[in-house]
């Protein structure tokens, strides 16, 4: 697979957001932009027609919003989804859930920047799910309050870093900022992630924080 470029569509009714989108994703070596829609119907026939890798999919759009894009492309009872990346300007606790629950393999705020979006496509290519770290803080916050029942012990302990890094992936940092606040490189982190998800049996963020939680390692 070396050298082939990450196919993806990108689905939002403002043409400036497709344009800025396409222009961060195409500037990546390994990430190709081969279509764009303005609409949620549209983004459908061009997803199935296509078959992109990932599907980049705006919440409020004419015709079909985004969740109804999504649970087309990625639902439960779709045969062969396609991986969905939901971005939305829009904070609200019912889109992060009906979005996971729709088979979207990440959620971003469309403020999260650049860098979380490239990092989204790539999470999503890996099987992971990447959601933006204020929404994270928030869902943990509410599924603590509806799960008391706890997390298994990790299958190897953590050391007392990856405790550190767990505690501030739990708080909501980015990687960039978990390493500027341990003075270690963004790669370092990313090497901490790895290795405190492999140790947890968790398939990504919010795993971890949900082990932090639960355990009790929250930053007060």
């Amino acid at each position: 697979m070396t050298g082939v470029a990450t196919r993806i569509l990108i689905a939002d009714d403002q043409e400036n957001i497709r344009s800025g989108f396409r222009l961060i994703l195409d500037s990546q070596p390994d990430m190709q932009v081969v279509a764009e829609a303005a609409d949620g119907a549209s983004a459908l026939e061009q997803a199935r027609h296509l078959r992109p890798d990932v599907v980049i999919a705006d919440i409020r759009m004419p015709r079909l919003d985004g969740l109804e894009l999504t649970r087309a492309l990625a639902g439960p009872d779709v045969a062969d989804p396609l991986r969905v990346v939901v971005v939305t300007t829009f904070d609200l606790d019912e889109y992060v859930h009906t979005a996971l629950a729709y088979g979207a393999c990440g959620f971003l705020l469309k403020r999260a920047g650049p860098t979380l979006l490239v990092e989204a496509v790539r999470a999503a290519m890996a099987g992971d799910t990447l959601i933006s770290p204020s929404v994270t803080v928030r869902l943990l916050r509410h599924l603590a309050q509806r799960r008391r029942t706890r997390t298994a012990p990790p299958v190897e302990p953590l050391t007392d870093r990856e405790v550190e890094v767990a505690r501030l992936v739990a708080a909501g940092k980015t990687n960039a900022e978990i390493g500027a606040d341990l003075f270690i490189s963004a790669g370092t982190t990313k090497t901490h992630i790895a290795n405190i998800q492999r140790k947890l049996g968790v398939r990504n963020r919010v795993g971890i924080a949900a082990w932090a939680w639960e355990a009790g390692e929250t930053i007060p």
